[in-house]
């Protein structure tokens, strides 16, 4: 079974989202899905600047065993990347809720994060 904090907001393409204190999305993986992924040995981040919409394809991770597209679960702008996952990707892997995370977004529409799922929902999800 997967570690899934309650504070956090999944995508069913496998992300995670919480909005921090200065209001910004930081976004990640699931350690269900770094599971599945396997050892990563890449990260290929998105540009600062970018602006992105709600399950667009932003960022790519690439494991030994394939890779894997990231998909963006809020619309809005890449603020901040993880420039430590350029060197340590697998921070991923160890860290996937803390250290590993990938980028953070400044939201268009927080309301978005209503069509995402709970820790629950995700749960049972993975487990179908």
């Amino acid at each position: 079974m997967s570690v899934l904090p309650n504070h956090l907001k999944y995508a069913e393409s496998h992300e995670w989202v919480y909005i921090n204190e200065s209001g910004e999305a930081v976004v990640g993986i699931t350690d269900f899905a770094q599971e599945s992924l396997g050892d990563l040995m890449a990260a290929h981040l998105p540009e600062v600047g970018t602006d992105i919409s709600q399950g667009e394809e932003i960022m790519s991770l690439e494991s030994v065993k394939a890779a894997s597209d990231i998909f963006a679960p809020l619309s809005g702008e890449i603020v901040e990347v993880n420039t430590e996952l350029e060197d340590e990707p697998e921070l991923v892997n160890d860290e996937p809720y803390d250290g590993g995370w990938l980028f953070k977004i400044a939201p268009h529409d927080a309301s978005e994060l209503d069509n995402l799922l709970s820790d629950q929902d995700y749960q049972a999800m993975i487990d179908q």
